[in-house]
């Protein structure tokens, strides 16, 4: 069994304090989050090793143990590293040896996945949400719980304004919020919804989002892109034509020689944000000049007069 650097885990050194140890624990957390990593295998194993280095680096009784057996590690390492380090002694020293295994509950909804290299030499000291079960001959992987999910589709204006959907769970119809900016790939928890696992560990259900195509918008990001038809007369002389957002039609004004394919911002007229849902990207409008069709003699007189002055 390998042994694990829980100092190193959390880039701290071994006399770091238990403030440094909860800032770093912290920082690595959020940045390694699964809800900002969703569907990054990487981070989540990541998130799980610093869950288990702070549960055991924030607790003295926790930390005094695994410093000892830092220490006896070490000791064989400097000897030469002659044959295995031999693990069932330690553990057979172990407050948790005796014929009992604590099986851990995952951290933070199932985030947090303990090893066995914690489970073997802590599993006797207790924690929150342990439960006991014989210990096998031979550690085994715990296998941590699957998420269950739910897609769901969403139109453009329900992501724009935020919506709900309900959802039948067993006999439990729940109703979820989706929240205002909500993507394609958005995963919105629910924690515990889906019931427990055959060894009674709480799961997680997750709507996983996706967002319907609509035919007025193009979205990137927060960004939204629409094509606005203007005629020739208001491209080359100005004016102004109308605009559809998601909260209505606006006035845009079109200045004299405009070109087609040009792009006029509409400033906090896109999606909202969906980490700061009260502001909001911006509108595109791309015009498209519509060329005048069948001309009368007398228009196309005029056009004449135009190619020649």
């Amino acid at each position: 069994m390998e042994y694990k650097d829980y100092y190193k885990v959390l880039g701290v050194e071994r006399q770091a304090s238990e403030d440094q140890i909860k800032r770093a624990y912290r920082d690595l957390a959020k940045k390694y989050h699964p809800d900002k990593n969703p569907g990054d295998k990487a981070a989540e194993e990541k998130f799980k090793s610093i869950n288990e280095a702070y549960e055991v680096l924030k607790d003295p009784q926790k930390r005094k143990r695994y410093d000892q057996l830092g220490d006896s590690y070490s000791s064989w390492q400097q000897g030469g590293r002659q044959g295995n380090f031999n693990w069932e002694d330690w553990f057979s020293q172990s407050p948790g040896a005796g014929g009992q295994r604590v099986n851990m509950d995952d951290l933070f909804g199932g985030a947090g996945g303990f090893s066995d290299f914690f489970s073997a030499i802590f599993g006797g000291m207790g924690g929150a949400g342990t439960r006991t079960q014989t210990r096998r001959a031979s550690a085994q992987p715990r296998q941590a719980v699957p998420a269950a999910e739910v897609p769901v589709s969403i139109s453009l204006a329900e992501a724009y304004h935020g919506t709900t959907r309900t959802v039948q769970v067993g006999d439990r119809r729940l109703e979820v919020k989706i929240p205002a900016g909500a993507r394609t790939g958005t995963r919105v928890r629910m924690k515990g919804a889906a019931g427990s696992s055959p060894s009674g560990q709480a799961q997680d259900l997750y709507l996983v989002v996706k967002v319907e195509s609509d035919p007025r918008f193009e979205r990137k990001e927060d960004d939204l892109y629409t094509d606005v038809s203007i005629d020739l007369f208001t491209a080359v002389l100005g004016g102004q034509v109308k605009v559809p957002t998601l909260t209505g039609e606006v006035m845009l004004t079109i200045p004299e020689g405009t070109q087609p394919g040009q792009a006029f911002r509409l400033t906090g007229r896109g999606m909202p944000r969906l980490s700061a849902p009260h502001t909001y990207g911006d509108l595109y409008a791309r015009i498209k000049v519509t060329l005048p069709r069948n001309l009368t003699p007398h228009q196309k007189t005029l056009f004449e007069q135009l190619r020649q002055a």
